[in-house]
């Protein structure tokens, strides 16, 4: 569950600011919409659903043990896209050195101010 404080590649901090991860909600939320999007279009055409018996319920809680299941995965990828909406990326940084002057978005101050 926990983040890599620098990119292994880039040595690119991911800890921006205070705060910065609390916009992940609304991109995690989007994940978890097409998740249960996906599984009720595959329950549907594999199993179907039907008003004389319970399959939309037994459907609810496939659907709940799945997103229970993906939420690890699912905040891993939402905190890296979060990112990667504001860091811009550098095609050539290997050949760029991440000094001061080429951090997008740090607060040195605020660094690990929890």
């Amino acid at each position: 569950m926990k983040m890599n404080s620098l990119c292994p590649v880039c040595k690119q901090p991911t800890e921006i600011e205070v705060g910065f991860y609390y916009g992940t909600g609304y991109v995690s939320y989007a994940l978890a919409l097409m998740v249960c999007g996906i599984s009720f279009a595959a329950w549907w055409l594999l199993i179907g659903f039907s008003l004389d018996d319970s399959r939309f319920f037994w459907w609810l809680g496939f659907n709940a043990v799945l997103l229970a299941a993906m939420q690890p995965y699912l905040m891993r990828l939402s905190r890296s896209m979060w990112l990667s909406f504001f860091v811009r990326y550098d095609p050539f940084w290997k050949d760029h050195a991440i000094d001061d002057k080429h951090m997008d978005r740090i607060v040195p101050e605020q660094m690990g101010n929890w």
